[in-house]
């Protein structure tokens, strides 16, 4: 936390939220965000292979406490998923995608609990700034996550109604035409609404995780500078506002961990719905 009594609010936040950035060729759009990565890459990894561990040593009888623990997860997915996907068989495909979705956007929001200066003490090495260590409020993950979800609605809407029925259904949707050539005027708004349908999906899915993740983000490190002014300064007019200051920020600070912790789960799960929803709108004639 000296760091941020040594340098201005503004350059505090700034240094903590600036990328570990690479070009690629002449830069600009391309460029890779090499933190993001690393940390999206090794969460999932850790995530994705600690259930795959569980599952191999999985036994029939009496389940250990590891097991019991990934059974539940499992449960609890299938049994959310099963009040909105109808569409046949649900763990041949949507309920892995949707447990895989549903553990690594967690795993990734939890990041945020760890001590910002912490994490760029230990990956100063690597980069002036360390590692901004929450992958997703970056809104480049979220981005391409939302749209993996888009390009998997897109190719379940083409692999069930076939390529024919789909667009079909985006010229006499969701005015009915019956042939489409019977109202040449209802298919253009037809198109026109469906256009703003599929590119709103990927924004909302993306930005509304996106923007919950960067708040909390700045709100820890907000209450991450009121607490090392009022160690290291002595807070606003003497040492015992410091102490007060000091205090009040460490139980605002708990306060919204704890707030905080309902915030990772819940966009976790509105994430990972809004996906099989995505998917059983796919399967749906209109």
């Amino acid at each position: 936390m000296a760091a941020a009594a040594e340098l201005t609010p503004i350059e505090y936040i700034s240094h903590h939220l600036s990328f570990f950035a690479t070009p690629v060729g002449s830069g600009g759009f391309w460029t890779l965000h090499l933190d993001t990565l690393a940390v999206s890459l090794a969460v999932g990894v850790l995530g994705i292979g600690f259930l795959w561990w569980v599952v191999r040593g999985a036994s029939a009888g009496v389940p250990n406490r590891r097991q019991a623990f990934v059974e539940l997860a499992f449960e609890f997915v299938t049994s959310q998923a099963k009040t909105v996907f109808h569409h046949g068989d649900l763990h041949r495909f949507v309920a892995p995608t949707a447990l895989t979705v549903f553990v690594w956007v967690l795993l990734m929001n939890a990041m945020d609990f760890l001590p910002v200066d912490w994490v760029a003490l230990g990956t100063h090495h690597l980069s002036a700034h360390g590692f901004r260590i929450v992958p997703t409020a970056d809104v480049n993950t979220t981005f391409a996550l939302a749209l993996t979800v888009w390009a998997l609605m897109i190719y379940f809407n083409v692999a069930v109604k076939g390529l024919g029925g789909w667009l079909h259904e985006l010229a006499c949707a969701p005015f009915g035409i019956r042939p489409w050539w019977a109202a040449p005027f209802l298919v253009v708004f037809n198109l026109l609404f469906n256009f703003i349908e599929y590119v709103s999906k990927p924004l909302s899915h993306s930005l509304r995780l996106f923007g919950n993740m960067y708040a909390g983000e700045i709100i820890f490190l907000l209450l991450w500078i009121w607490a090392a002014h009022a160690t290291f300064t002595g807070g606003f007019f003497s040492a015992l506002g410091g102490v007060v200051s000091l205090l009040a920020s460490i139980a605002l600070g708990l306060g919204w961990a704890i707030f905080h912790i309902l915030i990772v789960v819940l966009q976790a799960f509105i994430f990972m719905m809004l996906t099989v929803v995505y998917i059983a709108l796919a399967h749906e004639h209109h």
